[in-house]
């Protein structure tokens, strides 16, 4: 018997990331794969006393407290919203495919940043998007291409990392986002803006939301705190300017009803607390020798076969390397060698925009293990591109 599948599943594809990932789990191997929190600085989940008033259906927007706690966050950040424009999801993950529900049909243009956010494409690709991609440089996409792209395409919307971007760690500059919201607000352009590293900083930069700056345009705004506390929770949230709030809020619904109630009265009583501000500030302080650790590893071993910048923040750093060296290839290698990386080609929405780079995470491993795997890829990217100039 045939059973009819819906054309979306024609275009799921597998995600490379969690296929790495259960490999990884081996012991042994060295992993800078994934966008791991490390679990020794996770905070201890005790649901002791949140437990009891959780346990009946809630409100699809969220629990009202936490919801608060949001807004009052991010009018921190310079994003002026209330309450009402906070919407509770299972994860930021869930804010996205919200998003892809809410404006895009089969066919729909869609822009992002050339590379991006891997999780996003799929999620995109799934409702049927067409992807046009705008390519990063060191302070943000050009706002003379963006608009460029907008009266070409007429995107549905606009999708944008603008912290810490993942893959590539760029952080756009004050002026970068003032000059992306005005081309927004003088094309009417609805912002997607994904904001989930915004609290992992190691050195100063700008990070006002580029939706902050928007007079016009409809935007939505995705949170997660799935990077400072613990990812297995799977709270996020987005916000959003009035207009769109009640389409969201129905799209919720339809999905899941509400957000955990359990995770969310732990996460309100966490970050109402004073551990909350200790708690990131002692992460800060561990990424960013981690994130340094890298950053002199790579400096010993990589001067000549990459090119990068060290990162301000988030979790990531971004090796655009210097010959054409087919990177899916190479990790396979790479896994040979009880290492792991994730390679650049899935990140670009756009195959003629591709360049060979790979993505290293330095939130996960030990400094003693960053150390000693980025010498061991070394090893494994300079057979690589040995073989390939052999070959070509």
């Amino acid at each position: 018997m045939t059973h009819r599948l819906s054309r979306r599943t024609e275009r799921l594809t597998s995600s490379l990331i969690r296929d790495i990932l259960q490999i990884t789990q081996q012991p042994g191997v060295i992993s800078f794969a994934g966008g791991l929190p490390a679990e020794e600085l996770m905070p201890d989940l005790d649901f002791d006393a949140c437990a009891a008033d959780s346990r009946q259906y809630g409100p699809s927007e969220g629990e009202p407290r936490l919801r608060a706690l949001i807004a009052q966050g991010l009018s921190g950040l310079g994003l002026r919203c209330q309450a009402d424009q906070v919407l509770v999801t299972t994860g930021s993950q869930q804010g996205i495919d919200l998003v892809g529900k809410l404006f895009i049909d089969e066919g729909t243009p869609v822009l992002l940043e050339s590379p991006t956010y891997l999780a996003a494409l799929q999620c995109f690709r799934v409702y049927g998007a067409a992807f046009h991609g705008l390519p990063l440089q060191v302070e943000g996409i050009d706002p003379d291409a963006l608009k460029a792209a907008i009266v070409r395409h007429r995107p549905a919307f606009v999708y944008l990392i603008p912290s810490f971007q993942n893959p590539s760690g760029c952080c756009y500059t004050d002026a970068a986002r003032r000059a992306v919201a005005a081309v927004l607000d003088e094309t009417g352009t609805p912002l997607v803006e994904d904001d989930p590293y915004r609290d992992l900083v190691y050195s100063p930069c700008d990070r006002t939301p580029v939706c902050a700056y928007l007079e016009r345009a409809p935007w939505v705004y995705l949170g997660s705190f799935s990077k400072i506390t613990a990812p297995g929770l799977r709270v996020g949230y987005l916000a959003s300017s009035p207009a769109l709030f009640p389409w969201i809020v129905r799209l919720k619904q339809s999905s899941d009803l509400h957000t955990s109630r359990i995770g969310q009265a732990w996460l309100t009583h966490f970050i109402a607390s004073d551990d909350f501000e200790k708690h990131l500030a002692h992460m800060n302080g561990v990424y960013a020798e981690r994130r340094n650790t890298m950053q002199f590893a790579l400096v010993r071993h990589f001067s000549g076969l990459a090119e990068w910048s060290a990162p301000a923040g988030g979790l990531f750093f971004w090796l655009r390397l210097v010959e054409d060296v087919d990177t899916l290839a190479a990790l396979k290698v790479a896994l040979t060698h009880d290492v792991a990386f994730m390679p650049g080609e899935p990140f670009f929405p756009v195959a003629d925009q591709r360049y060979p780079a790979l993505r290293l995470n330095f939130s996960h491993a030990t400094p003693e293990k960053i150390e000693q795997g980025i010498g061991l890829l070394s090893e494994v990217l300079s057979q690589c591109c040995e073989t390939a100039f052999v070959t070509g």
